[in-house]
C-alpha cells in the first residue's frame, strides 16, 4: 500500500487556507500539516488548531515568531529605508519569506514531499512563498491550488459557499468580503468596493486605527531611542522590539497615523488597490529617516536613497534570500554605525511629525548652519569653488554650445514672383 504523501500548508485560518485544507485532502488524499505562524495578528490565531483538525488537518504546528520578525526582518527593513512606490512600508513582503522559511524547516522534520500556499495566480505573495521555497530547498514540491486546474473555487464568493458547504467556520460573508493580512507591522485590505479606486475608504474599514476624522484634537508625544539605526528605547526606557512597535500602533493608531490608499504596480504586472494602516511602522520610519539626516555625511545618505529603491523592489518581488539582497544589507549595515540618538515626535491628525533630534554622533554644527559669518568658515572659498563647479557651464557658454545662448538664424523672405 502506497504511503500517503504529506504537504505543509501555509494557514493562516482566513477564507483561502481554511477552504485549501480540506481540499488538499479531498483532491488528492494528502495528509496536511498545517502550520500557522504568530506575527502578531491579534487574535486572528485564537483556537487555530481546533479549527485545522477539524478541516482535515493531521498536523498543526503553530509558531511565535514575533521577535524573529521583528529582529532579522523588520528592523533591516527600517534600516534600509525601502518603501515601495514611495506609500506602500512592505508590511505583507516582508513577512511571507519568514514564513516560507518556517515551512520549509517543518517540511524537513515531517519528512513531507511538498509545501503549499493559499495565494492566488494574480497576486504577489505567489512569487515571494515560491521564490522562498526555491531559494531554501529547489527539491521540495510546490502547491499552489489557485493554480491548479481542477481548482474550480475561483472567487472568493465561490470559496464562502465550499467553506458553508463543508461547515468550515470562516469570518467573510459574501457582504463583508475585504481580504486582509495582519502582522505587528501593518493590516492590509483588498477586494469589495476597494476593486474600485473611485470608492473612497470607508470609516469602518479601518481595523487598528482611528478614521483621521475621529483622531484627538489634542497631539502626543513620544521619544524613541536608536542604537546604530535600530530602536532600542521609548521615553528613555529600554524595551524589546515586540513591545516597541505594540506601544507605537497604539499610539499612531489613536491619531490615524499610517493610513495608505495606494494603486499599485504588482510585480505580475497588474495594477492593484490595497488601503494600509501602518501605525507604528510609519512613526518608525519618519523617526529613523530624521535621525539619518543627522548622523550620515551627504554622499552616503545620497547613495543610500538610491539602495533604497532597488531594496523595496527586492523585498516586494520576494527576493528577500538573494545575493544582492544580502549585499545591500552589508552596505546598509555599514551606513547605520552612526544611526544612534532620540527622536522626539509629535503625533497629532494622521502626521508623525518631527519634533526634537538629539545624536551623540551628529553631523550638525549650529555654528556652521548660522547665518552669521565666523572664524570656522572663510566664505571667499566659495568664491573658487563655485568658479570651478561652473566651469564647465562656462566654457560651453563660451563656446556656443549652451543651446539657450545660440543665436537664432534670422529669418528670411522667400521671394516670390
Amino acid at each position: 500500500m502506497a504511503k500517503t504523501k504529506k504537504v505543509v500548508l501555509a494557514y493562516s485560518g482566513g477564507l483561502d487556507t481554511s477552504i485549501i485544507l480540506p481540499w488538499l485532502k479531498e483532491t488528492y488524499g494528502y495528509e496536511v500539516i498545517a502550520f500557522a505562524a504568530e506575527l502578531g495578528q491579534g487574535d486572528e490565531l485564537k483556537n487555530i488548531k481546533q479549527k485545522a483538525l477539524k478541516s482535515g488537518a493531521v498536523k498543526c504546528v503553530v509558531k511565535d515568531l514575533r521577535k524573529e520578525f521583528v529582529q532579522d526582518y523588520l528592523w533591516p527593513l527600517l534600516k534600509s529605508g525601502a518603501v515601495y512606490e514611495n506609500k506602500y512600508l512592505l508590511g505583507t513582503s516582508v513577512a511571507r519569506p519568514l514564513i516560507a522559511k518556517h515551512q520549509v524547516q517543518i517540511a524537513h522534520q515531517e519528512n513531507a514531499f511538498a509545501v503549499a500556499h493559499g495565494a492566488t495566480g494574480k497576486g504577489n505573495d505567489q512569487v515571494r512563498f515560491e521564490l522562498t521555497y526555491m531559494a531554501l530547498d529547489a527539491k521540495l514540491k510546490i502547491i499552489a491550488p489557485w493554480k491548479d486546474p481542477n481548482f474550480k473555487l475561483t472567487s472568493r464568493e465561490a470559496a464562502v459557499d465550499y467553506a458553508k458547504k463543508h461547515n468550515i467556520q470562516i469570518e467573510q460573508t459574501k457582504k463583508k468580503i475585504y481580504s486582509r493580512d495582519r502582522n505587528l507591522w501593518h493590516i492590509s485590505h483588498e477586494g469589495a468596493d476597494l476593486e474600485d479606486p473611485a470608492n473612497e475608504p470607508k470609516d469602518e474599514l479601518f481595523v487598528i486605527s482611528n478614521p483621521l476624522s475621529k483622531a484627538p484634537a489634542k497631539p502626543d508625544y513620544v521619544e524613541i531611542g536608536f542604537e546604530q539605526g535600530v530602536p532600542t528605547k521609548l521615553n528613555g526606557k529600554k524595551i524589546s522590539g515586540v513591545k516597541i512597535i505594540e506601544t507605537l500602533n497604539k499610539l499612531g493608531g489613536k491619531h490615524a497615523i499610517g493610513q495608505t490608499d495606494l494603486v499599485e504596480n504588482r510585480l505580475v504586472g497588474i495594477k492593484s488597490r490595497g488601503v494600509y494602516e501602518t501605525p507604528g511602522g510609519s512613526i518608525l520610519v519618519e523617526a529613523h529617516k530624521a535621525l539619518e539626516s543627522l548622523t550620515l555625511d551627504r554622499e552616503t545618505m545620497h547613495y543610500k536613497q538610491q539602495i533604497a529603491l532597488k531594496y523595496a523592489e527586492l523585498v516586494y518581488y520576494g527576493l528577500w534570500f538573494s545575493p544582492l539582497k544580502e549585499a545591500l544589507d552589508a552596505f546598509i549595515d555599514v551606513t547605520q554605525k552612526n544611526v544612534t540618538g532620540s527622536v522626539k515626535m509629535k503625533l497629532f491628525k494622521g502626521r508623525p511629525a518631527i519634533a526634537a533630534l538629539k545624536s551623540p554622533m551628529s553631523l550638525y554644527s549650529p555654528d556652521l548652519a548660522s547665518f552669521k559669518m565666523g572664524a570656522e568658515y572663510e566664505p571667499t572659498d566659495a568664491t573658487g569653488f563655485i568658479r570651478l563647479f561652473g566651469l564647465p557651464l562656462k566654457v560651453a557658454s563660451l563656446v556656443g554650445r549652451n543651446p539657450k545662448n545660440k543665436k537664432q538664424k534670422p529669418k528670411t523672405r522667400s521671394n516670390k514672383t
